[in-house]
């Protein structure tokens, strides 16, 4: 999935009109919600132990809720067992994964998959799958990131994690870091989130979008060019960053990109 949008080509996803055009049709769109709860943050040698999903619209409201433990067949560390409450006697006694997986296939392939920081959850899903020798795959277009429009238009927030949203905004779904009550909380979250958004005009969601923060190397995938060549140019307009030194990032506002792409790299 891109980082700098939700859905569309790389070169695509940096122009506002095309997202206010794809968060528009969103309303309409029937999601399929998930959350996981794994062994460790690497789908290479982490697996999943539990998976909520629910399903349902704008319109309809909740059509389909599950969830399952899952029995990957390896013991749960217990530093996830402390933030999860997952141990390895409750995995031992859910469905084996070789069983669950090609039964969720279906389901995991309706809608638009939405997720709060869903690349995480959606690495998983493809990793579960690759072990079985089968691929999982949903096109960008019908992906939706809840943390990626939550960081649009809930800027204020001092945090926009899914445990600190719960709180802030008081959604009664029940323990943190279980994946039902995770993929409720997303779901809560994305009915908000689109419902405001349906509430706004295009120029108020223009003059969000053009001030947004987008990571050069994310911002480089579109313009097709070295991100060093970009930063160039925009430190010679004087254009305003932001920089981490944690993570050796660099970022500017979309609206500065989308100036600098019309005026330098489209001809």
């Amino acid at each position: 999935m891109i980082p700098v949008s939700v859905g569309g080509s790389a070169q695509s996803a940096l122009w506002t009109d095309h997202l206010i055009a794809y968060y528009r049709q969103l309303a309409e769109a029937t999601f399929t919600v998930i959350d996981v709860e794994t062994t460790g943050p690497k789908p290479s040698t982490s697996r999943v132990i539990e998976i909520g999903i629910l399903q349902g619209s704008l319109d309809e409201g909740v059509i389909y809720e599950d969830s399952f433990l899952i029995n990957p067949q390896v013991r749960v560390p217990a530093q996830i067992t402390r933030l999860t409450g997952i141990s390895t006697a409750m995995v031992e006694s859910g469905v084996l994964a070789h069983e669950l997986w090609p039964d969720l296939i279906s389901p995991l392939s309706a809608g638009v998959l939405t997720g709060h920081n869903l690349a995480f959850d959606y690495s998983f899903l493809q990793s579960e799958y690759r072990r079985m020798n089968q691929r999982f795959s949903r096109p960008d277009a019908q992906q939706f990131c809840t943390v990626i429009l939550s960081r649009l238009l809930l800027a204020d927030l001092p945090s926009r994690s899914l445990p600190n949203l719960v709180q802030h905004f008081g959604f009664n779904v029940g323990q943190s870091h279980r994946a039902f009550a995770d993929a409720k909380a997303c779901w809560l979250l994305a009915e908000y989130l689109l419902t405001q958004l349906q509430e706004m005009s295009d120029w108020q969601l223009r003059d969000l979008l053009e001030h947004q923060w987008i990571p050069l190397s994310e911002a480089a995938k579109g313009f097709g060019h070295p991100p060093r060549d970009i930063q160039h140019h925009l430190e010679r307009r004087g254009c305003e960053y932001r920089s981490s030194r944690r993570s050796d990032r660099y970022l500017y506002r979309r609206g500065d990109l989308e100036a600098l792409y019309q005026e330098v790299y489209a001809s």
